[in-house]
């Protein structure tokens, strides 16, 4: 609903692409179908029964679907850029803070292998420029998709079999982002990230003004669970990969090495994990583990966007 309160900028990461899964786990039974196979698969390349050695770089084209309804909300093509440019530093482990992870965990820092590129061609065969503009009368969205489609004061998704979909805009109730699970339907796939969480300059705040909460979410697209396995504060939990430690719920802010939960010493949390909630300047790693998840998705059901070329 459009909303008249003065929206600040999260003080807190708070991410709900765990919602979006649940609620369409509940309402459809081809998204549960589909889920279970997926899963079937990263199991497979967990396990060592199917392998990926890949080598080559995915380069997945991205379009940027900016939903305004304040000129200042209208993002810049320089803070659109500055994400592009985290997303490569972050997926390709050449961020310069990677250096920060803990020796007993550089062993495990992953390059993804994976690039982003602004569309250079829509859907239609015409030349662009990666980004769709549209002014909204909403003031802001929640996390139930309407941004996602021109009828409710968006915009439509363009075909996820072949870009990546971002919807930049105003998010209420404090919500950072959120995207969508492989498996669901194509017309809300994608990732949604607020303004004021997006890029590093323009409207980008503190401490969410390093474009991590957009690598955090594009995780979740490739099939990444929060690292605290979303079982709130028990230890019951797991993100089905098996080089990051358990950890109890999700760690905020700026944690101190070692944060030691559910009996994880002595090094404790992997807080510094891009699929945490900590501030943007803590997270900083992706592991092998979760690139073998990451394969699995792209042998599956991300495969469409691994044949496509870079964009020139």
């Amino acid at each position: 609903m459009d909303s008249d309160e003065i929206i600040e900028a999260p003080a807190r990461r708070r991410c709900a692409t765990e919602d979006v899964h649940r609620r369409l786990l509940n309402e459809s039974i081809s998204y549960r179908v589909a889920r279970t196979d997926i899963e079937n698969l990263a199991f497979a390349y967990a396990s060592g029964e199917k392998r990926d050695d890949r080598t080559e770089v995915v380069n997945i084209p991205v379009v940027v679907h900016v939903v305004y309804n304040t000129e200042e909300q209208n993002v810049s093509r320089e803070q659109i850029d500055s994400q592009i440019a985290v997303l490569n530093e972050d997926y390709r482990a050449l961020n310069p803070d990677v250096k920060d992870v803990p020796p007993i965990w550089q062993g495990l820092v992953a390059d993804l292998k994976i690039e982003f590129r602004l569309a250079t061609v829509d859907p239609q065969g015409n030349p662009t420029d990666g980004v769709t503009r549209r002014q909204t009368t909403r003031t802001s969205f929640g996390g139930n998709d309407t941004v996602k489609f021109a009828a409710t004061g968006g915009t439509d998704a363009w075909p996820s079999d072949r870009y990546l979909n971002m919807w930049v805009c105003q998010l209420s109730a404090g919500l950072l982002g959120y995207a969508q699970f492989p498996g669901g339907p194509a017309e809300t796939d994608g990732v949604v990230i607020t303004h004021t969480g997006f890029g590093k300059t323009g409207t980008a705040r503190a401490p969410f003004e390093l474009g991590r909460t957009a690598t955090h979410e594009i995780g979740h697209w490739l099939n990444l669970f929060h690292i605290g396995g979303d079982d709130g504060t028990g230890c019951g939990g797991t993100d089905l990969v098996a080089d990051t430690p358990n950890q109890s719920d999700q760690n905020v802010g700026r944690p101190k090495f070692p944060r030691i939960t559910c009996g994880n010493g002595p090094n404790g949390d992997m807080f510094m994990n891009y699929m945490d909630y900590v501030d943007d300047a803590a997270m900083f790693m992706f592991t092998k583990g979760q690139l073998e998840r990451i394969d699995a998705c792209l042998a599956g059901p991300r495969q469409s966007l691994k044949g496509i070329p870079p964009s020139p």
